[in-house]
This record gives structure tokens, C-alpha cells and sequence, in this order.
């Protein structure tokens, strides 16, 4: 199987070259600035020149505008939707012309994260609060309204070790400071890249369609556990302080409170369930230098 795969200078698109790599797939890799093959997802002519010519079996799309504070910037919002909304439906355009499959990477952020219960993945109550989540909730409907092979993938908590990340941040700032302050009002669980790829190449393989949610097995958390849980593994002695979103007050963005993903239809579908989180994080912390 030939697979095209965006965005591979980030975290996500790195991991899934090369799981699809191990498995034996071709994978071509590409990105606005690396990768076998250097694409601008924005400009709707070369994506259907580069894809026309690789004929992909499957697409998986991870290219996309994830610094979400900085999409709030006016002078940055038509860069966002251009790349977030426009650039997928130009994916999604030449896969409906060439009648491969399409996996695309969501979020959590296309809801309004009210309430408690666990959003499950074909849930069309659609309310994002942010510059980034309305984006990428565009991008969601480009592929559905033009698609009828594609899975359309919503993680949370990206961490991975190709890439800047949450955990990263943490472990910098805690061997720096004796104290830290972390939100504990928005609840949700983190995704491992690694091992999210390995999903996503098994969606590749199948046939078996549609919305999905997929982050690490484990619980829902707030970022205030997850950091208290870095740390201990970390072995770090850095005290963290819980503050709601309000008091720590430093994003533009809005986020939402309950990112809480129902992961059941991956089980329905026989697809496997990530590791834990605890799991994912141990594993993770072998692979970097901190």
C-alpha cells in the first residue's frame, strides 16, 4: 500500500512514516518544508499536481496550524483557515478525484468542552470556542461533505518526540522553578503519538470508516495531574500548584473544560485501544533527554 502523509516535520507525521515504514508500506512523506516531497497544502493546484502524481492508496493528513494562542492574532487568522480549513479540502478535493481514502486529524476543540459526560465521536453538537478549533471543525466538514472514504480522527493532548509538546515544557520549567502553577479545570487524557500512529496505519488497512476519537487509555485528567505524574516519573521534586483557567489567565485562546473523548466505537470497530497514559508517558521519558 502507497500512503501520502502531510505534515511530517511535526510529532504526529514522523511517527506514522515510520510505522507505515516498518509495516512495510510505502510511505512518501511530505511538508511545506521537508519530508520526500515539499507541498504548500494551501496552494489547491499543487496538491492535485503532487498527489495525481504519487496515486496514493490512503492519505493521512497531519500537516496543520496547531499553535492555537497565536491563532487568535489578527494578522494570523487567514494563514490558520487557509491552512487548517482550505488546505484540507484541497486534500480532500484530489482524494475524491483519485478515490483514495483520507484520514484526517482533528480535535477536541470542534466542541464547547461543557459538561462532564465523554463526547462521543459522532456527536454533531459543534460549538468551537477558538480561532483553532472552528478551523479545524471546517476542515472536519470539507471531508465529510466531499468524501465517502475517510476516517476523521480527534486526539487531544499531542505529545510525541519529534516536536515541542506539554511534557517538554513542564520538565524545562520544573527543573528551572521550585514551584509551578498548572490548570486542574480542564479534564481530559493525553495521546502519545507513537502509539497513535500505529492506530492510524491500522485505519489505513481497513475499510471501516468514519468519526472516531482516540487518546491513551488511563482516566481523564486535568494538566495539573498530568504534570504531577511527569514530575513523579520525572523524579523531579518541583512543586505544582493547581489554578483554575481563569486564575492562570495567560491564553488567548479559549479552551475548552471537558475534553473528556468517548473512545468506545475503536472497540465496536475492531480496532485496539491505546496503551494507558501512565503507560505512554513512561515510554516516552526513555526516548528523550531531560
Amino acid at each position: 500500500m502507497k500512503v501520502f502523509v502531510t505534515g511530517v516535520c511535526g510529532q504526529l507525521g514522523h511517527d506514522v512514516v515510520n510505522e507505515l515504514t516498518a509495516r512495510g508500506h510505502e510511505a512518501v512523506g511530505s511538508d511545506i518544508s521537508g519530508g520526500d516531497v515539499i507541498l504548500d497544502i494551501t496552494d489547491k493546484n499543487a496538491v492535485n499536481k503532487v498527489l495525481t502524481k504519487v496515486k496514493p492508496d490512503a492519505v493521512v493528513h497531519c500537516a496543520a496550524w496547531t499553535a492555537v494562542d497565536a491563532a487568535e492574532d489578527d494578522e494570523n487568522r487567514a494563514k490558520v483557515y487557509a491552512i487548517n480549513s482550505e488546505g484540507t479540502r484541497n486534500i480532500a478535493q484530489t482524494c475524491k478525484e483519485l478515490d483514495c481514502k483520507m484520514i484526517y486529524i482533528s480535535t477536541d476543540y470542534v466542541f464547547d468542552g461543557e459538561g462532564t459526560e465523554p463526547w462521543q465521536p459522532d456527536c454533531k453538537d459543534y460549538a468551537p470556542l477558538c480561532v483553532y478549533g472552528d478551523s479545524k471543525l471546517k476542515g472536519e466538514l470539507a471531508v465529510s461533505e466531499l468524501l465517502e472514504k475517510y476516517f476523521i480522527v480527534r486526539i487531544a493532548w499531542v505529545f510525541g518526540k519529534n516536536g515541542n509538546n506539554f511534557i517538554k515544557t513542564m520538565l524545562r520549567v520544573g527543573k528551572k522553578y521550585d514551584t509551578v502553577r498548572v490548570v486542574n479545570d480542564q479534564i481530559g487524557t493525553p495521546t502519545y503519538t507513537d502509539d497513535l500512529s500505529k492506530l492510524l496505519v491500522d485505519m489505513c488497512e481497513s475499510e471501516k470508516y468514519g468519526y472516531y476519537h482516540a487518546t491513551n487509555e488511563g482516566g481523564y485528567i486535568s494538566w495539573y495531574d498530568f504534570t504531577k505524574e511527569i514530575f513523579n516519573q520525572a523524579g523531579y521534586t518541583t512543586n505544582v500548584v493547581p489554578v483554575t483557567t481563569e486564575e492562570y489567565g495567560l491564553s488567548k485562546a479559549k479552551r475548552p473544560h471537558n475534553s473528556r473523548l468517548d473512545k468506545s466505537k475503536l472497540t465496536e470497530n475492531g480496532f485496539a485501544l491505546l496503551p494507558t497514559w501512565q503507560d505512554a508517558l513512561s515510554r516516552y521519558l526513555k526516548e528523550i533527554e531531560y
